[in-house]
C-alpha cells in the first residue's frame, strides 16, 4: 500500500498540491465551531446561533456550484484569490464585532460561506494533469478523500486549543488567516496557474444537463442523510447508554473507518467499470450501517461504527473518478461543487429526519433512519451508467480528461 502512495507523491506537483489543498480547506471543518464558541461567548442566544451557522450551511451549498461554474469559465487562480479573501474578510469582521445586529451578521456570514474557495473542486480538476492513468489517478482520487477525514480530526481540535489558549475570537481569526493563505497558497501553484478550462457555450443547466450526473448527485443526497443522521444518532446511542462521552468516539471511529478504507481502496484493483464499482460500494456503504441497529455495548458499538465508515471514502473516490467522465467537458469543477453542495444537504435532511426519529423512537429509530438513506442511496445507484446520453446543443460530450494543461 504504501509504495503506491510514495510512488505518486514523488511525481512533480502531486504532494504540494495535495498538502496545499489540505491545509487549506482546514477552515472547512473549522468554521462552524469556531462561530459557534465565537457566538456564545458574546452570550448570543442558542436560537440565534442555530440561525446563523444554518446561514453559513446554506452559503457555503450555494457559493459552491457557482465559483465552481466560474472557474470552468476563468480559471482557478483569480477566483481562489478573490473568493479566498473575502471569505478571510468576513470571517474577519464576525470576529471582530461578534455582537453585531443580525442586520450585519447575517450577510457576513452568509458571505463567509457562500465565498469559501472552492479548493476541492479545483484539486479534483487539476488531478487529470498531475496523474495521467485512470488507475493512478484514482489512487489520487482516494489518497484525498480519506485525507479529507483527517481534517474534520484535526480542524476542531485546532479550534479548541485556540480558543483555550486565547479567546474564541482569535480561533475565528485563525480561520480566517488559513482561508486566505490556503486560497492564495493553492492559486501560486504553477499547475493550478498552467490548468486552462475547456471553451464551452453557456448553459444555465452546466453540469445538471447530463442525466447520470444528476443520478449520480441525487445518490449522495442520502449517503449525506446517513452522515447527519449518525451525528443525531451518536449522542442518542451515548445518553441511552449513560456515557455521554462517547458520542465523540463514535463518530472519530467511523472517520478512522473511511480513512482506512479510503487508502486500502487507492491500491486496490477492483475489475469493474467505475459504475458498477460504484453500485458495489454504495451496496457496500448500505449494509455496514445495518449493524448499528444492534446497538450492542459501547467497545463493540465503536468497532461497528468503523465498519460503518470503511466504505464511505472509497465511493467518494469512485464518485471523483465517475463525475469526471460524465460531465459534460468545461463543467467538471461545478460538478464537483455540487457534489459537495448536495452532501450538505442531504446531511442537514438526515439530521432533521433523525431528531425526529430519536424523539418517537430513541436510538435505535435513528439508525433506522441510517440504514434506510443508505439503502436508498444504493437502490439509486442501480441507475447510475458509466457513459453521458448525449451533450446538450453547445456543449461537447464528456470526456475522460476532464482539464487540459496550459
Amino acid at each position: 500500500m504504501l509504495q503506491s502512495y510514495l510512488a505518486l507523491l514523488r511525481k512533480p506537483h502531486v504532494a504540494t498540491a495535495l498538502a496545499t489543498s489540505i491545509v487549506g480547506r482546514l477552515p472547512n471543518g473549522m468554521a462552524v465551531l469556531a462561530l459557534t464558541l465565537l457566538f456564545r461567548h458574546e452570550g448570543v442566544d442558542f436560537g440565534i446561533v442555530g440561525v446563523l451557522i444554518s446561514v453559513y450551511g446554506v452559503g457555503t451549498a450555494v457559493g459552491g456550484p457557482v465559483l465552481g461554474r466560474i472557474v470552468d469559465f476563468r480559471g482557478q487562480p483569480l477566483v481562489l484569490v478573490v473568493s479566498g479573501t473575502a471569505s478571510g474578510a468576513a470571517f474577519a469582521a464576525l470576529a471582530l464585532a461578534p455582537d453585531a445586529p443580525l442586520v450585519v451578521a447575517v450577510p457576513l456570514t452568509a458571505a463567509a460561506g457562500a465565498l469559501t474557495p472552492p479548493l476541492e473542486s479545483c484539486l479534483r480538476s487539476v488531478w487529470p494533469t498531475l496523474v495521467a492513468g485512470e488507475q493512478e489517478r484514482e489512487t489520487a482520487y482516494s489518497l484525498d478523500a480519506a485525507l479529507q477525514e483527517a481534517i474534520f480530526v484535526a480542524a476542531p481540535l485546532l479550534v479548541t486549543a485556540v480558543a483555550a489558549l486565547f479567546l474564541p475570537m482569535h480561533a475565528v481569526i485563525a480561520t480566517a488567516l488559513i482561508t486566505v493563505a490556503g486560497a492564495c497558497g493553492f492559486a501560486a501553484l504553477r499547475p493550478v496557474r498552467r490548468w486552462r478550462p475547456v471553451p464551452r457555450k453557456a448553459n444555465w443547466l452546466g453540469p445538471l444537463m447530463e442525466p447520470q450526473v444528476r443520478r449520480v448527485l441525487m445518490c449522495f443526497v442520502f449517503v449525506g442523510a446517513a452522515l447527519g443522521a449518525l451525528a443525531v444518532g451518536a449522542v442518542a446511542y451515548a445518553e441511552e447508554a449513560a456515557a455521554r462521552d462517547v458520542s465523540g468516539v463514535l463518530l472519530s471511529a467511523n472517520g478512522l473507518g473511511a480513512l482506512v478504507g479510503g487508502l486500502t481502496y487507492g491500491v486496490v484493483r477492483i475489475p469493474l467499470a467505475p459504475a458498477a464499482r460504484f453500485r458495489v460500494l454504495l451496496a457496500g456503504l448500505a449494509l455496514c450501517y445495518l449493524p448499528l441497529l444492534l446497538m450492542p455495548g459501547v467497545a463493540l458499538m465503536t468497532v461497528l461504527a468503523a465498519l460503518s465508515g470503511l466504505f464511505l471514502a472509497p465511493a467518494l473516490a469512485c464518485t471523483f473518478l465517475l463525475l469526471g467522465r460524465l460531465a459534460p467537458q468545461g463543467t467538471t469543477t461545478e460538478a464537483f461543487s455540487w457534489l459537495i453542495s448536495v452532501f450538505m444537504l442531504g446531511s442537514a435532511l438526515g439530521t432533521a429526519l433523525a431528531g425526529a426519529a430519536a424523539d418517537a423512537a430513541g436510538a435505535a429509530g435513528v439508525f433506522v433512519v441510517t440504514g434506510a438513506v443508505t439503502a436508498a442511496a444504493a437502490l439509486l445507484s442501480l441507475r447510475v451508467g458509466g457513459e453521458p446520453r448525449a451533450a446538450a446543443p453547445g456543449v461537447s460530450p464528456a470526456r475522460e480528461e476532464p482539464s487540459s494543461r496550459g
